[in-house]
């Protein structure tokens, strides 16, 4: 990376505990030496800069990867968004994950002006997975299906506005009931299941409607850090009878379908519930998604029709997950950042 950055010394180069850290500090915080006076640098501190919510940030830099982090050599420096992004850093990678035209025009300015920086991820590539009308489109679009499976999208609807007009708009998509009702911009993960034709109109727009498709209860949630995979179980919304279609009406909201606690992966599940979707058919997706989406850090929640073996639906993307759920993360994600600074 050009400009100014901190290396560790030959005494350094074999580990990088607290103290060679804090001394990596000293010099990353100390003004600019000009000049040649310094040795050539035999490994360099990886500076990572953040930008991140409070809450990212708790549940992101755990103290166990901070740890495991400085004993790479990787530095992670905090984004002061009160002063000019430019007269911060210098930085190897910039790390965010913030909403705002302004943020988005702050990142891309410093970009253009410090293109040797990676930045994880383009603000317009995050755009496009933020909003539900376009976060599955590359996945429609691909339409992948091979002898390991295939992987689709459920049909969907988007409603802008007017809840009076979703009983008729659902019908002449031939959405067939109970819809799946999700916020059009994916900043919530609250979703409302609508059982009857009536009911739909007690639905408050801008959403997106997806038909439901029975899958056992159970979705996959497939974590994509760069190249990596990791794939966990979590519970989901339980299957809907053809007798409970018959007899349910109304609007059901659930605040957060997926979460930590409700980790199905020591559950005792029907094997063909279970199974985890294939190795070979997770990695050309997340091959094509990452070219198509122009994303390094997001998931995937996919779920398996019930009844099928290899019919696979992707029904949510997210940017930037929630990464300290996922089994190993310290060592995968740290493992990436050194990979981007080594690929430069």
């Amino acid at each position: 990376m050009g400009g100014e950055v901190a290396y560790l010394t030959v005494g350094e180069k074999e580990g990088c505990d607290e103290g060679k850290i804090a001394a990596a500090e000293r010099k990353y915080s100390a003004p600019s030496v000009g000049g040649g006076g310094l040795a050539p640098p035999l490994e360099k501190v990886v500076v990572v800069g953040y930008a991140l919510t409070s809450k990212k940030v708790k549940s992101f830099l755990q103290p166990k990867f901070e740890h495991l982090a400085r004993n790479k050599g990787i530095l992670f420096v905090a984004i002061d968004q009160s002063k000019p992004l430019s007269e911060q850093g210098p930085f190897d990678i910039v790390l965010h994950k913030l909403s705002g035209k302004e943020w988005r025009r702050v990142l891309e300015d410093y970009w253009n002006e410090h293109p040797e920086v990676t930045v994880l991820d383009p603000p317009r590539a995050i755009q496009q997975v933020h909003n539900r009308q376009s976060m599955l489109q590359d996945v429609s679009d691909l339409n992948l299906s091979d002898r390991y499976g295939k992987v689709g999208v459920p049909r969907q609807l988007v409603i802008k506005k007017d809840p009076s007009s979703i009983p008729g708009a659902v019908s002449k998509a031939g959405l067939r009931l109970p819809i799946v009702a999700k916020p059009l911009v994916a900043k919530s993960h609250e979703l409302s299941l609508a059982y009857d034709e009536f009911s739909l109109q007690k639905l408050e727009p801008p959403l997106v409607l997806q038909e439901f498709i029975n899958h056992g209860g159970v979705l996959f949630k497939v974590y994509i850090v760069g190249e990596a995979i990791k794939v966990v179980r979590r519970y989901s919304l339980p299957d809907v009878s053809k007798y409970e279609l018959s007899k349910c009406t109304g609007v059901y909201h659930f605040p957060r379908v997926s979460c930590a606690a409700a980790s199905a992966d020591e559950a005792d599940l029907d094997p063909r519930v279970a199974e985890l979707p294939p190795r070979p058919l997770l990695e050309r997706l997340a091959k094509e998604l990452r070219r198509r989406l122009g994303l390094r850090l997001f998931n995937l929640d996919i779920i398996r029709e019930h009844g099928t073996r290899d019919n696979y639906y992707v029904i949510d993307i997210n940017y930037f997950p929630g990464y300290g759920k996922m089994p190993e993360y310290e060592h995968i994600f740290t493992d990436f950042l050194l990979s981007l600074v080594e690929s430069k």
